[in-house]
């Protein structure tokens, strides 16, 4: 009996639990609480450029978490996609749109508590579903470390592949669809611009038939 006791004494003493957590639960727990300040701040901002900083912030701070998690590929996966790629295309949208810097009216919408709402129903759907999923899943402390690019891939290709091809479908209908914008809005510029020349050859021709005409009563 005293070897068992002492046995759970040092598993307790090894794992000191929910009320005395670990440095690296604490700093978890911090990343965590400023990750969320920085989503609030992206969504609710009503500065364009503003969101897509404070965007980034709160996909950094995703990374952290990860790291923390030791899910390192998962965690430099989070940069390079979407601290590195995203947010830079969003930035650069905003740049070649023209898009205002400081507070933008289009920002108001009468629809805000509405957006709200549905965006706390999702996330509560959300929470719900991970938390039922994760309930009975155990981690295999034997097998590959879990994050690593090894069992990273093998979850993928193995348990994930439709919703990876989805996931690539869409992609691929967002492509298709900035390239069509984009065609549409160079045809518009392209027209105003050629209606702009119309209306200046226009303009020219007349005054020249003007000055034809004034010239000719003056010789006369």
């Amino acid at each position: 009996m005293s070897r068992a006791a002492d046995a759970v004494a040092f598993a307790a003493a090894a794992h000191p639990g929910f009320l005395s957590p670990t440095g690296v639960e604490i700093a978890f727990l911090l990343v965590g609480i400023a990750t969320f300040g920085a989503a609030v701040v992206t969504v609710t901002t009503r500065q364009l450029v503003h969101a897509a900083l404070w965007l980034i912030v709160a996909l950094g701070g995703l990374a952290i978490e990860y790291l923390l998690l030791t899910a390192e590929f998962i965690a430099w996966v989070q940069v390079l996609i979407y601290v590195g790629s995203v947010v830079v295309l969003l930035l650069f949208g905003l740049m070649l749109t023209k898009a205002p810097i400081g507070r933008s009216p289009d920002a108001d919408s009468e629809n805000r508590w509405v957006a709200l709402a549905v965006a706390v129903a999702a996330a509560a759907a959300l929470v719900w579903v991970v938390v039922d999923a994760f309930r009975t899943t155990w981690i295999n402390l034997h097998g590959p470390v879990q994050g690593s690019t090894k069992a990273s891939g093998e979850s993928l290709f193995r348990n994930w592949v439709l919703p990876f091809e989805a996931l690539s479908v869409l992609l691929l209908a967002a492509l298709v669809g900035a390239i069509v914008l984009s065609r549409k809005n160079s045809a518009a510029e392209n027209s105003q611009a050629e209606n702009r020349a119309a209306q200046n050859s226009a303009a020219g021709t007349s005054a020249t038939e003007n000055g034809a005409a004034r010239n000719n009563r003056e010789q006369r």
